[in-house]
C-alpha cells in the first residue's frame, strides 16, 4: 500500500476531548458514588443488627402454653385456617428487609438523577474551559485556508496553559511572517536588479544584429544568446508576479474575470497558432474583487500552461462564469497522461511533471496558487483520463453591493 493511499484511509471515529472528558468525570462520579451507596448500604445493615437487642428481647414467650387435655377444636369451615403466628424476631426480620430495601431503592434512584447531573455539569465545565482551544483552532483553519499570516491569536482570560498555548503560536507566526516576508522581499528585490543587465545584453545584441555586422558564423550562436535572455527575462517577470501576488498588501478593485479571459485569449493567439493548439473560450460574467493586473496574470497563466504543455492539434479551452455564489475561471487542455500523484506538486515552483514538455518556466501555476490564496480562493488540478489538465480557480463572487474583501494585513 502506498504511502498516499494510507494518507486517504478514513480516520475511525473519535469521540472529541470534550466528550472524553465529561465521560470521564461521569465515570468517576457513578464509580464514587456506587461504592459510598454500598458503604451505606452495609452501615445501616450493621446499625440495625447491632441494635437487635433493643426491639428483639433476648428471652421471649413465643406462644401460652396449651393443656394437654384441652381438645382442639376443628375448623368449622374448610375455608378457615388458624391465624399466622409470627415472632418478634420474625417480625423484626420484615421490617429490616423492607427498611434496606427502601433505603436502596431511593439510594439508586438519586444516584441516577445525580450522575446525570453530573454529566451535564462536566460537559458545561468541559465546554468553559475549552472555549478559548477552540478559539485557537479556528484561527489556526483561517491562516491555513489561506488567511494572512498577520493574523493572531492575542487571547484574553486568565494566564494559564490555554493562554500559554496561544502566545506561544503567536511567537511562531511572527517568526513565520518575517521569514516569508524577507523571502518575498529578496526575491523582488533580486529578480528587479536583474532585470537591468538582461536588458544591457539583449540591448548589445540587438544593436549589431540589426545593423548587420555579425558574421555569418555567429549568427546562430547570438540569436542562442538571444533566446536565452529572453527565457530569463520571462522567469524574471514570473517571479516578480509570484513576489507581488504573495505580498498580501493588495488593493482590490471590482473585476470580471471574463475581461481577464479575454485579454489572455488575445496575448496568447499567435503562440497557440504557431503551437497547433486550438484555443476555445465561454467567457461568461464572473465578477470578483481583487488587483486587475494580477487576476489577468491568473487566467494568462492558466491558458499558456494549457498551450505549452499540449501537443500539436491539441485543444484548450477557458471558461468562467459564477457557481455556489462564487466566480471561477476553468482552462481543460488536452496533453500527456498525468499520474494524479504528481498533480500537487504542479503548482510548486519549477515543477512540470514527468511527462510535460514545452518552453515553460515551470512556474506558472505556482504563481496562480499565491495569486489565488491572496485573494481568498482556491486552485484545483484535475488530471483528464485522455490525457491533459484540467485546472479551476474559484474567487469569491462580488455582488453589486458587495464590499471587497479585507485584504491589508491586521495590525499587531
Amino acid at each position: 500500500m502506498s504511502p498516499a493511499q494510507i494518507r486517504r484511509r478514513p480516520r475511525p471515529a473519535r469521540l472529541t476531548l470534550r466528550g472524553r472528558l465529561t465521560l470521564m468525570t461521569t465515570a468517576v462520579f457513578a464509580v464514587l458514588g456506587s461504592g459510598l451507596l454500598v458503604l451505606n448500604w452495609l452501615s445501616s445493615r450493621q446499625l440495625l443488627e447491632a441494635n437487635r437487642d433493643l426491639v428483639v428481647p433476648a428471652t421471649v414467650i413465643t406462644e401460652p402454653a396449651v393443656p394437654p387435655s384441652a381438645p382442639t377444636s376443628a375448623p368449622t369451615s374448610p375455608f378457615e385456617t388458624p391465624a399466622a403466628i409470627t415472632s418478634p424476631a420474625q417480625r423484626f426480620e420484615d421490617f429490616q428487609h423492607t427498611v434496606l430495601g427502601d433505603l436502596l431503592t431511593r439510594s439508586l434512584l438519586l444516584l441516577a438523577a445525580f450522575t446525570v447531573l453530573a454529566a451535564l455539569l462536566a460537559w458545561w465545565a468541559a465546554r468553559r474551559s475549552l472555549h478559548r482551544l477552540d478559539q485557537v483552532t479556528a484561527t489556526a483553519r483561517r491562516i491555513n485556508s489561506g488567511s494572512t499570516l498577520g493574523e493572531r491569536l492575542a487571547l484574553t482570560g486568565p494566564h494559564d496553559e490555554v493562554r500559554e498555548l496561544a502566545d506561544t503560536f503567536d511567537a511562531m507566526l511572527d517568526r513565520l511572517d518575517h521569514s516569508f516576508t524577507a523571502q518575498r522581499r529578496f526575491t523582488a528585490h533580486a529578480s528587479h536588479e536583474l532585470r537591468t543587465p538582461l536588458t544591457l545584453q539583449r540591448t548589445a545584441l540587438e544593436i549589431p544584429l540589426a545593423q548587420g555586422r555579425i558574421p555569418d558564423d555567429l549568427l546562430p550562436a547570438i540569436h542562442r544568446a538571444l533566446d536565452a535572455n529572453a527565457r530569463s527575462e520571462r522567469l524574471i517577470a514570473a517571479l516578480l508576479t509570484l513576489a507581488r501576488g504573495e505580498s498580501e498588501d493588495l488593493t482590490p478593485h471590482p473585476v470580471d474575470l471574463a475581461d481577464a479571459t479575454a485579454s489572455a485569449v488575445a496575448d496568447l493567439a499567435d503562440e497557440a497558432r504557431e503551437a497547433g493548439v486550438h484555443v476555445t473560450a465561454d467567457a461568461g460574467s464572473a465578477p470578483a474583487w481583487g488587483d486587475p493586473a494580477l487576476l489577468r496574470q491568473v487566467a494568462l497563466n492558466l491558458l499558456a500552461n494549457a498551450v505549452r504543455h499540449n501537443h500539436h492539434g491539441g485543444t484548450a479551452s477557458i471558461t468562467t462564469g459564477t457557481s455556489a455564489g462564487r466566480s471561477f475561471v476553468e482552462v481543460v487542455n488536452t496533453g500527456p497522461v498525468l499520474d494524479p500523484r504528481e498533480v500537487p506538486a504542479l503548482f510548486e515552483p519549477f515543477q512540470r511533471g514527468r511527462q510535460r514538455s514545452g518552453n515553460g518556466s515551470g512556474i506558472g501555476l505556482a504563481v496562480v496558487r499565491a495569486i489565488t490564496r491572496t485573494h481568498h480562493g482556491t486552485a484545483t488540478a484535475t488530471p483528464r483520463p485522455g490525457g491533459g489538465l484540467t485546472v479551476r480557480v474559484e474567487l469569491p463572487h462580488r455582488g453589486r453591493t458587495d464590499p471587497p474583501p479585507d485584504t491589508s494585513t491586521p495590525a499587531r
